[in-house]
């Protein structure tokens, strides 16, 4: 690039800086991706999910690199606001042809906001909008690949996607896969299907998605103006062969894939736009925010989730309110009425008898964002030195923030900032949800409860307080966890039955008569604090008493300390082709 003659050198050399800080954090990125294929073909499910959880710090990682080498190399602190406007415009210049310029205005934005006041977090020294445009920039390979059936049928074609992921494992029974796949799309589409001769296309995305056991292969059949999605997982069979578990057409299951209780992708992408722009087409009530967050790429998920909540607040007239529910002992939660998320604060005493301090429920809360979530823990947005308009909060709401978060609350004018917060998909509290459902909807959510809480067991996750209070219910009516202040590793628990009390007065007295360590967990007592309502306490007992008891957990642990990766399926067991159709089996 030329430089022009205004420049000053100091600030074009921060501009390259920052740049080469950027460009070092998502090679190291790709390089991570790319290892979920070895790893997938190999079996490594351990590495897969440790991939995931070494990731999450890559970005951070290299934003401190660089805000470290700024204030070494050139006093960042020091430097006037001339050279610092100038090396945004500069950076600007060094996007032109970059093939993930809103990744690198984010990283821009991170280093920048790490050095300077919050007073200088305005559209001349940061990218409040975007400044360069993610549309038609081209990759090697491209982003998504496209066939066209006509010439050579539906199912020579399926078996040529199949091929370009290139997996070294062979499909143990790929044409019977292939005919079931064909089936269930005719039984979706009925009379939509296109005909033999109509000249449509299937578009899939050149990566594979890796998490967990499974590679998914997204993409969408387009005929003229009709778009159908589909997502089909790719698992191992007992021999080590691969075979198609499924086909997902229903844009709503596929959308569930992107939920925010599942772990994030590991997605090989040149263009990371490219493949945002795909998966909207197909998933039009995904957000960019979350689609970018699900590629692992949480901070750009924060930055547009941040613009976006901005915006609302521009366009809406409604007041911060306390989130309705029981309150809690270790966080203030709020809530925007016509905004669809909570907003969490760390209280600065904490209720009751909680024996943890700030920084240890900080550690929980990215213990979950680390974690594989098995589609069970709602994931969190963290952010820092928040500022609101002073006047979208209510009386009440302001009272108690004075009141249990004062240090985390400053107040500036007509502004609140708060400096640390966890922002949170709304849900229905299910101790809430429970008092006003159907009994059918009451049944059901029992149920999911239980199969919540035995999924977290398996993926080495104790909720610690199981209180109803403490999950939540989605608009699918799937039972989530959210309340992470006492969440322990199952490893870490001790699970024991009660002693029998040395003599009846003693069982009666209503003391504890033997000691109690710190992770010492009684399963038998969960039924006196969560069962007092009969109609709960029929389901419960009927599907889940073995969690009221030892073995259980016991087991799980078992298999935890084994090394034992379980499967978890994000789409209903019936619609696995060896429920689906068992007559092919």
């Amino acid at each position: 690039m030329q430089i022009p003659e205004y420049y000053n050198p100091v600030a074009r050399d921060i501009a390259l800086a920052l740049i080469g800080g950027f460009d070092k954090h998502y090679r190291l990125f790709r390089e991570c991706n790319r290892q979920a294929k070895r790893m997938f073909e190999e079996g490594n499910w351990q590495g897969v999910q440790q991939a995931i959880r070494d990731r999450i710090q890559f970005y951070d990682n290299r934003v401190a690199e660089t805000v470290a080498r700024l204030h070494e190399e050139f006093h960042a602190e020091l430097l006037d606001d001339e050279i610092w406007q100038q090396a945004k415009l500069y950076y600007i210049g060094l996007l032109t042809n970059h093939k993930q310029p809103e990744l690198a205005e984010t990283f821009f934005n991170s280093v920048f906001t790490r050095i300077l006041h919050r007073d200088y977090f305005n559209n001349d020294f940061i990218f409040l909008r975007p400044a360069i445009s993610t549309d038609y920039i081209e990759s090697s390979p491209p982003s998504y690949q496209s066939y066209y059936p006509a010439s050579q049928g539906v199912r020579h074609v399926m078996r040529q996607i199949i091929a370009q992921f290139g997996w070294r494992r062979p499909f143990t029974r790929l044409s019977r896969d292939l005919g079931m796949v064909l089936r269930m799309i005719g039984e979706h589409l009925g009379g939509n299907w296109p005909k033999p001769e109509a000249n449509f296309q299937i578009q899939v995305l050149s990566s594979a998605f890796y998490r967990n056991k499974t590679a998914y292969i997204l993409g969408k059949i387009i005929n003229g103006h009709a778009i159908y999605p589909f997502a089909v997982p790719v698992l191992h069979d007992e021999s080590g062969g691969l075979f198609l578990d499924t086909i997902l057409l229903e844009p709503w299951r596929i959308g569930v894939l992107f939920s925010f209780s599942r772990a994030y992708f590991l997605v090989d992408m040149e263009v990371p736009s490219g493949y945002v722009q795909f998966l909207r087409s197909m998933l039009p009530t995904k957000s960019k925010a979350e689609l970018y967050t699900m590629l692992g790429l949480q901070k750009q998920g924060k930055n547009i989730f941040y613009r976006d909540f901005i915006h609302h607040l521009q366009h809406s007239n409604d007041q911060f309110i306390v989130a309705p529910g029981i309150r809690g002992l270790v966080m203030l939660v709020f809530t925007l009425p016509s905004y669809p998320y909570v907003f969490k604060l760390i209280k600065d005493v904490f209720g009751g008898p909680k024996e943890i301090d700030r920084a240890t429920v900080k550690k929980k809360y990215l213990l979950v964002k680390r974690h594989d979530r098995v589609g069970r823990m709602a994931d969190t947005l963290e952010y820092s030195n928040v500022a609101f308009p002073v006047d979208r909060f209510t009386p009440e709401l302001l009272e108690e923030l004075r009141r249990e978060v004062p240090s985390s609350l400053e107040e500036d004018g007509d502004r609140i900032i708060l400096r640390h917060l966890y922002i949170e998909r709304r849900m229905k509290p299910l101790n809430l949800y429970l008092q006003t459902a159907s009994p059918a909807e009451k049944e059901a959510a029992v149920l999911d409860y239980g199969l919540a809480i035995k999924e977290l067991a398996c993926a080495n996750i104790f909720p610690g307080d199981m209180l109803f209070k403490n999950f939540g219910v989605t608009r699918y009516g799937r039972v989530i966890f959210y309340d992470y202040d006492e969440i322990e590793y199952m490893t870490d628990c001790h699970f024991r039955r009660i002693p029998e009390a040395p003599n009846p007065e003693m069982e009666m007295s209503g003391e504890v008569w033997y000691p109690i360590a710190r992770n010492d967990v009684f399963p038998e007592e969960f039924g006196a604090f969560l069962l007092g309502d009969p109609d709960v306490r029929r389901v419960f007992l009927e599907h889940h008493r073995d969690l009221l008891d030892v073995p259980f957990w016991q087991a799980r642990q078992e298999r935890i300390r084994d090394g034992v990766i379980e499967d978890f399926y994000p789409y209903p067991e019936p619609l696995r082709f060896v429920n689906r159709y068992p007559e092919r089996y």
